[in-house]
């Protein structure tokens, strides 16, 4: 046991951050824009920045977007551009996923979420600021709206507690004494007037339902909350109720 726990906590950062599964990025929109930022401890975080669809009037909305533990960041650059195409949509690589310089935590991440808002906000200074998570990025994008100031906020598949999520994948370890990362996403929330969309999986195998009704929990303004009942945390973004569902959500922010 003692030389499992050792393993676990070697290899956690290589689990929760796979920098190694991500997937090579698709074309990009004619006209967008490769964008790049210092930290303060001189780490270099890159990024994409998509307009308005050219035949779309914009609508003054800002979506800064956070993706997966093993997203590219111009993926998701992309689907938020499809699903709003009348936004200015902005990303960027966590710190240690190439392009970006640097290794991954979940410190890291929460920190560099405010540069990258301050960036993009004033890159685009727009009339409105809806941040965007999915999976893991729930948790960056909670954090964020307790930093600074959003309009709404869009949570796909997301949690309370990262080391609970942790903990029931693997309810066999002594997860929390031994874990590093953890993002508590119902902390962060607790006090956000911001107005909050949930968009769930019914059958999350990563993310159990419990720890999405322990976030719901501390949501102090939940306006939009659906689940795919057919989907998994993975295909969610192949259902046909998925694009409805996130279009929905961002309506009822504006509301």
């Amino acid at each position: 046991m003692a030389a499992l726990i050792a393993a676990m906590i070697e290899l956690q950062t290589q689990l929760i951050f796979p920098t190694h599964a991500v997937a090579p990025a698709g074309p990009l929109p004619e006209g967008s824009e490769r964008l790049e930022l210092r930290t303060a401890d001189g780490e270099i975080l890159r990024g994409v920045h998509i307009g308005p669809a050219g035949s779309v009037p914009g609508s003054g909305t800002l979506i800064i977007g956070f993706g997966g533990n093993a997203w590219n960041a111009e993926n998701a650059a992309e689907l938020l551009h499809h699903l709003y195409p009348q936004a200015d949509v902005i990303t960027f690589h966590y710190r240690g996923y190439s392009p970006s310089t640097g290794a991954p935590s979940a410190k890291a991440l929460l920190a560099d979420a405010p540069l990258v808002y301050d960036n993009a906000v004033e890159r685009v200074r727009p009339a409105r600021i809806v941040a965007v998570g999915f999976s893991i990025g729930t948790g960056v994008a909670a954090s964020l709206a307790r930093q600074r100031k959003v309009d709404g906020l869009i949570l796909v598949t997301p949690f309370d507690s990262l080391k609970a999520v942790a903990q029931s994948l693997y309810p066999w370890l002594p997860v929390g004494p031994f874990f590093r990362h953890e993002i508590d996403a119902a902390r962060a929330l607790k006090g956000v007037r911001a107005p909050v969309a949930i968009v769930t999986a019914g059958r999350d195998e990563i993310v159990p339902a419990a720890r999405t009704d322990a976030l719901r929990s501390q949501v102090p303004n939940l306006v939009f909350d659906r689940t795919i009942q057919a989907a998994g945390h993975n295909d969610i973004y192949t259902r046909p109720e998925f694009e409805g569902a996130m279009r929905e959500a961002l309506n009822r922010l504006k509301a």
